[in-house]
């Protein structure tokens, strides 16, 4: 290509304004919209990969069978780090904890510190460097405190923070070593690290964390240099279990459940494949957001190609129209002795310099759009446009200009220069327009597809965060309380006061909220001489279904006036635990007697006060399950506030004694609902993620069905003067362009909908209840499309019914 080329469509371009900015701007629009799902994709994808030598690391998983919905976790007993260190083929082991997110005082200011508690070698095996300090040091003194950059930063107003000291609780700890920053995409994310001789663990912890001969869980990860090794160690760990008594001392009862299964299945996963581990993505100790899909990424990758396509066929369409009007120009070369090649080149050189100015608009407007879309999939994306990146999408630019410039330049070539200088230009051939028919089927298939998936998981969600939760959550204020149990001074205290004050009805401290990713304690209940049931407890106080306005499906549940705090016996239950005991009816289970093994072996007896209504503690993607209700407020620390008035009015009340009560700590608060419809942020952010694309994929497809029926009109022009000419009125023309668009639209459909279902089907499949009507979004979908192209066609359409037949003859 000569730089004549490039200078003659330059001038081309600008003497169509009207065409050059639906061109540039369509395709730019689809690379930026291209660029940023690739991104995001690419970061899903690079999780974890800083870490050096990381495909020799390995995450040691396990599943408790004793019970029996048990997900698999990625903590594993801690005993097993000693076994792995003597493991021919393990080159090194450590673990980690993510303990509770401590506050932090530095002078008059608190802060939330999200750390680590690490085991020796956890710097060696993920490559930790000191930028500051020393690292180990840090990491075995007593006091010693390890902080990221930022970190620093933001504690002490300047990374050089080394001698510093931060107090957590009564306990000072001094900064003694600084480290880079993590990755944002890192399964092992921190702020603050700190070593088993902390003096934030008691002395009974450090022993546990050391020997693991209570059974403690923890992160364990292995750093293993051949993968060939990688079944024996496992199968070394999976002997350790099997034998250990702080694993296999459970009750005969709960054995004979487990028939011939282990008390715990063992597995190693590469840390590098951590993210898209789906096996431990609903354990409740990985909170969401912690792990990402497999099968999403990749469909967001493929609706990113998708989007880019559909910008290229849109712009295929248009300067192939552009062709079909420019035949007497292109005649005219030819007769004035430009070779085929040269013909080529031109048009090759004008789609290139079409597709370089769109990818420079994509990437200005990717760039603008960056902080807007990094919020919309909850994501840090700042290194998007690293140099790397943007070069990589200059080179796709141009390849797309090259690969899109084929079909103008081809349909250029068969442009006869006879019959074009006569009047008499030739229209394209047949199969040029198949080929761009069909490429209008994509499009349009792409719309609905991508539509009806936005529309039914738009649905899904709404259905979800809508279903009740068994109680009306609207009045209740849920507060997060740094002390545990109603025996501290500062928790019983907080909570007479808050009692007495406007706006505050009622309140009652539980240990879990409802709703909120976690596990109650898994306690084994039976009936004397009955099978034992796995049940989920749930410790609360005496009050809890006065305050959330719970009445008993049979029996009678929890009252402050008749029922002790604490009290060891009562217990209520739930109609799933009822019927998995073997009762007839809940009502037979009210006033009978259970048995639960205690911690020294021998049966405590529960008795049944009642059965409480269904409460949803779990997300709709988990099934109900038994759940089991004891008095017990000792290691409660959530609690639920009902108001008189608003929850806003709660909140106040909240904020007007929290510094009295508990100064050095930071007031956390939620309304119950929105702990309902945190479940559900990945899944809003993924509909309103895939209804931007399906805006922009239609707003293109409307572009190219505008193209493709001005093309139709031109092609057709003469048979529909010739018609109008026999007679022919205008709802016979207009019936002659709707057959002609419509079944384009019905192919895209037979292409569209069954791939639709097939997503839709795929992603209901995770749920256990679902949103009726979901099914009829596709529907919709390919109503909406048809609509819409509809519209991008009614300007050629019009133009057809009021065409001249003398003035187009002539």
């Amino acid at each position: 290509m000569r730089p004549d080329d490039f200078r003659i469509g330059l001038r081309h371009l600008v003497r169509q304004p009207g065409y050059s900015a639906i061109a540039i701007l369509g395709l730019s629009v689809a690379f930026a919209a291209c660029l940023l799902l690739l991104g995001y994709v690419q970061y899903s994808w690079r999780y974890d990969a800083h870490v050096p030598r990381v495909e020799q690391i390995y995450v040691v998983k396990q599943r408790f069978n004793v019970d029996p919905v048990a997900p698999w976790f990625d903590q594993a007993p801690l005993l097993l780090r000693a076994t792995a260190l003597k493991t021919p083929g393990v080159v090194d082991a450590t673990a980690f904890f993510r303990a509770d997110v401590p506050t932090v005082k530095v002078g008059s200011t608190l802060h939330k510190m999200p750390s680590l508690l690490v085991l020796p070698r956890f710097a060696e095996v993920l490559g930790l460097r000191a930028l500051e300090g020393d690292l180990d040091a840090a990491l075995n003194r007593p006091e010693g405190l390890v902080l990221t950059l930022t970190t620093a930063q933001r504690l002490f107003g300047t990374p050089r923070a080394l001698g510093r000291t931060v107090q957590i609780g009564d306990k000072a700890l001094r900064v003694a070593a600084i480290v880079p920053d993590t990755p944002a995409n890192t399964t092992i994310p921190f702020e603050a690290l700190y070593g088993v001789n902390s003096v934030l663990n008691d002395p009974v912890m450090r022993s546990e964390l050391q020997t693991g001969e209570r059974g403690a869980w923890g992160r364990l990860l292995l750093r293993i240099d051949n993968p060939d090794a990688v079944p024996q160690v496992a199968a070394a760990l999976q002997r350790t279990l099997d034998t250990a008594p702080a694993v296999q001392g459970v009750p005969p009862d709960v054995r004979a459940r487990l028939g011939g299964r282990r008390v715990m299945d063992l597995a190693l996963s590469p840390l590098r494949e951590a993210y898209f581990d789906r096996d431990v993505a609903r354990n409740p100790v990985s909170p969401p957001g912690d792990r990402g899909d497999r099968a999403t990424v990749t469909g967001l990758a493929l609706v990113a190609l998708l989007i880019l396509a559909i910008g290229a066929i849109n712009y295929v369409n248009l300067a192939t129209v552009r062709v079909l009007r420019r035949q007497r120009e292109i005649g005219m070369r030819k007769v004035l002795g430009a070779s085929a090649r040269q013909i080529v080149l031109q048009f090759l050189a004008e789609s290139l310099l079409v597709a370089l100015l769109a990818t420079v608009l994509g990437l200005l407007l990717a760039w603008l759009a960056l902080p807007l879309f990094a919020e919309l999939v909850n994501r840090k994306l700042e290194h998007l446009f690293a140099p790397a990146n943007v070069a990589a999408a200059l080179l796709i630019g141009v390849v797309l200009g090259l690969v899109a410039g084929l079909q103008p330049a081809w349909t250029a070539l068969r442009v006869r220069p006879a019959q074009a200088l006569a009047g008499r230009a030739n229209t394209e051939s047949r199969a040029g327009a198949r080929l761009r028919k069909a490429l209008t089927v994509l499009q349009i298939a792409t719309a609905v597809g991508l539509a009806s998936l936005a529309m039914a998981i738009a649905l899904q969600t709404r259905f979800a965060v809508n279903a009740s939760p068994g109680f009306d959550a609207a009045p209740l204020l849920i507060v997060d309380l740094p002390q545990r149990g109603k025996k501290n001074e500062a928790v019983r205290g907080f909570m007479a006061e808050l009692g007495q004050q406007p706006g505050v009805h009622s309140l009652v401290l539980s240990e879990h909220v409802v709703g909120r990713t976690g596990n109650g304690l898994i306690q084994d209940i039976k009936r004397d001489g009955g099978a034992s049931v796995s049940a989920e407890t749930k410790m609360i106080d005496t009050n809890f279904f006065e305050v959330y306005k719970l009445k008993p499906v049979a029996g009678r549940l929890f009252d402050p006036r008749l029922d002790g705090e604490n009290a060891i016996g009562p217990v209520v239950i739930n109609a799933i635990a009822a019927r998995q005991l073997g009762f007839a009816t809940p009502s037979a289970a009210v006033g009978q007697t259970l048995l639960h093994p205690g911690e020294d072996g021998k049966l405590v007896p529960y008795r049944v006060l009642g059965i409480a209504p269904e409460l949803r503690f779990r997300s709709l993607r988990d099934e109900p399950r038994a759940t089991l209700y004891v008095l017990n407020t000792d290691w409660a620390s959530v609690l639920s506030v009902r108001s008189t008035t608003a929850v806003r009015d709660a909140e106040r009340a909240v904020a007007a004694l929290w510094n009295r009560y508990f100064p050095d700590a930071i007031m956390h608060t939620e309304r119950a609902g929105e702990v309902l419809g945190a479940n559900y942020a990945d899944d809003t952010r993924l509909a309103r993620l895939l209804l931007l694309a399906t805006l922009i994929a239609l707003a293109i497809t409307a572009f190219g069905m505008y193209a493709l029926s001005g093309s139709i009109v031109q092609r057709r022009a003469r048979e529909i003067v010739l018609r109008k000419l026999y007679g022919a009125g205008r709802a016979r023309i207009a019936a002659l362009l709707g057959r002609e668009l419509g079944m384009l639209i019905a192919v895209a459909a037979v292409l569209g909908l069954p791939l639709a279902f097939i997503a839709i089907a795929r992603y209901q499949a995770g749920f256990v209840e679902h949103a009726p009507l979901v099914q009829a979004m596709p529907w919709l979908a390919l109503c909406g499309v048809a609509l819409v192209t509809l519209l991008a066609t009614l300007r050629h359409a019009w133009q057809a019914l009021t065409m001249r037949p003398g003035r187009l003859l002539r």
